[in-house]
Formats: structure tokens, C-alpha cells, sequence
């Protein structure tokens, strides 16, 4: 089976940080976050995996070889300027439609479901794409996907809707693709994947794109797009079934302290202070340091204070 990650955007939320490395290689726990998504990928059968890459790309390039699972060959499809997200699936599609179906995948969260549930319901139910959905209180947060009482896709965020919608669920940005949905991608390299495909798709009537509504038990979703949801994933994180980030990054020199995630190679000077804090790998942190609620990465300290809620945000690029 053959997927994609979609982890080509710039990360402005996460600036100066995303500066130093792209989102998708930052450390969570020790580990880049895109050796999540090949882990959960890998878990479910995934054998080929494509990767959009464009800010820094050698660096998450490196990061991806190093933490494949083993039996994954990875490809890159490297943006020059940045396509968007529908952009960025349309140059891969002649690889992903040789696999029927397909997983797509955004590559700024921890997640964990049952993905392959989630395949099997796709297939019985004939899908041209399933979208995995989470009841989630969030949704005033994140904004969320509508669907009918057959599970049919009817609203999208704010800016789309026709009518019916009887469930709705934050968009974890899963999606299930059959070979037959890449022939209804638009005639031209940027674009949304959500506004200038799925939505013109369901806009002509069609009844085979769905959402599949989990509860909140049955799915882990933690976005790692802001500073304060970076830090949150790094101090508290969730339990995953499918990996064990700290014993892979204790083997790698990575040590944890209460509150405090101390990457491989990185020292701290007698003296230095530091609470509710991650450093980065190969970092040095001075004597004098005093700090708390933060990240210490690129020689400096970077408070991660939280930011005002982004109302309607559904549909963010996987920046």
C-alpha cells in the first residue's frame, strides 16, 4: 500500500523555530514528528511512502531516512516554490493511484486510530475518498467537517455547505483515496486539495465522498502547529499503541527530566535553569540561563506562550 504525507508548508505559526528546522523534523519527544507518521503508516500496512518536502528539505529528507520503518522506501517530491496541499498531491498522484487504495496524511499532529478500520469501511462502502473525522469539543477551535446521516461530506468549515448535515467531527487531515478520485484533480499545479477538489467533487453531486465520525476515545489527535501545542506535545504527551517514542530516543541519548526534555548531545551548564522546557539536540545552555515554558534551540530560548484560539482554522496547510 502506498501514502503521502503532506509536509511541504513554511510553518509560520511555529516561527522562529520552523526557521531553524522544518516542522515535520522538529523533535517531539526526542524523535522528529514525521517518525510518527511512517511509524503509524508502517502499522497499518504502508510499504511506500511519498513525502512533499520544500523549506529546508535536505533536513527533513534526512530525518524521514533515518526513522523509516524498516521494509518502507520513501520518495520525495520536492517543491521549488509551494504548491499547496492539492498542488502538492497532484504531483505525486500517478504514484498514489497505482495503490487502490491510498492513505494521505498530514504531517502536524500526533494521531492514532484505527486506520485500518478506516480502509476496510472505505472499500465496503465504495468510496471515492473517506475522511477520518474526530468528535472532538475543539471544533470551535479547529473548525469541522459536516456530514449526512449516510456519512456523506456536506460542509467544510465555514466556507462550504449544502445542507443535511446531521454530524460533524474536526478534520484530522486522514484521508482514504480510491484511484478514481485523482481523476477529478484540477488542470493546474496550485490549489487546495479541500476547496479546489473535494468540494467541487460534492458541489456536482457527488455521494461517495464521506466522513467517518470516530469518538474522541477511539482517536488521538494533537495538532503540533503553534508554539504552544509544540511544547504540550513534548511535556504532555498522548499515548500512542504504535510506538514508544522514549525508548527510541533514550537509545539515542535523549534524556527526560520532570518537565524538562533534554535532546541528545545537548548540555547544560552548572547553574542553568530551566522548567516545563524542551532542548534541542547538540544545543549548549549557558550558566546564566533562567527560563521556563519554552524551547531552547538555535543558541536561544524561545517562550512558547499560547496564542489565540484561530476560529474556522479547518483546512490549515500542514505547515
Amino acid at each position: 500500500m502506498r501514502a503521502m504525507i503532506v509536509a511541504a508548508g513554511l510553518g509560520t505559526r511555529l516561527r522562529p523555530l520552523s526557521e531553524l528546522r522544518p516542522k515535520p523534523a522538529m523533535p517531539v519527544r526526542g524523535i522528529p514528528l514525521i517518525a510518527y507518521q511512517l511509524a503509524l503508516l508502517s502499522h497499518c500496512g504502508v510499504s511506500e511512502t511519498a513525502i512533499n518536502v520544500h523549506h529546508l528539505p535536505e533536513v527533513l529528507q534526512q530525518a524521514a531516512e533515518r526513522y523509516k520503518p524498516p521494509g518502507m522506501t520513501l520518495r520525495f517530491s520536492i517543491e521549488t516554490e509551494l504548491l499547496d496541499t492539492g498542488g502538492g498531491i497532484r504531483r505525486v498522484a500517478d504514484f498514489l493511484r497505482e495503490s487502490d487504495p491510498c492513505l494521505i496524511l498530514g504531517g502536524d499532529m500526533l494521531l492514532d486510530a484505527d486506520l485500518a478500520g478506516l480502509i476496510a469501511q472505505h472499500e465496503a462502502c465504495g468510496n471515492a475518498i473517506t475522511m477520518l473525522l474526530r468528535d472532538d469539543p475543539r471544533t470551535r477551535i479547529f473548525g469541522s467537517i459536516g456530514v449526512d446521516a449516510e456519512g456523506c461530506v456536506r460542509r467544510i468549515g465555514k466556507r462550504f455547505d449544502l445542507g443535511g448535515e446531521q454530524a460533524a467531527g474536526i478534520y484530522t487531515w486522514v484521508n482514504v483515496v480510491a484511484a478514481r478520485a485523482f481523476e477529478q484533480l484540477p488542470e493546474r499545479d496550485v490549489f487546495s486539495h479541500l476547496d479546489h477538489w473535494i468540494a467541487p467533487m460534492l458541489a456536482n453531486g457527488a455521494r461517495d465522498i464521506r466522513g467517518s465520525v470516530t469518538p474522541d476515545t477511539q482517536c488521538v489527535w494533537e495538532p503540533v502547529g503553534t508554539p504552544a501545542e509544540y511544547l504540550a506535545a513534548n511535556l504532555n504527551p498522548p499515548a500512542l499503541s504504535y510506538i514508544d517514542p522514549d525508548r527510541h530516543a533514550r537509545a539515542n541519548g535523549v534524556r527526560f527530566e520532570p518537565d524538562l526534555v533534554i535532546g541528545a548531545g545537548a548540555t547544560l551548564e552548572p547553574g542553568a535553569s530551566l522548567r516545563r522546557a524542551v532542548v534541542w539536540d547538540e544545543e549548549h545552555v549557558p550558566a546564566g540561563i533562567r527560563a521556563s515554558d519554552g524551547v531552547f534551540a538555535g543558541g536561544a530560548f524561545h517562550p512558547c506562550e499560547p496564542e489565540e484560539s484561530a476560529v474556522d482554522a479547518i483546512g490549515r496547510e500542514a505547515q
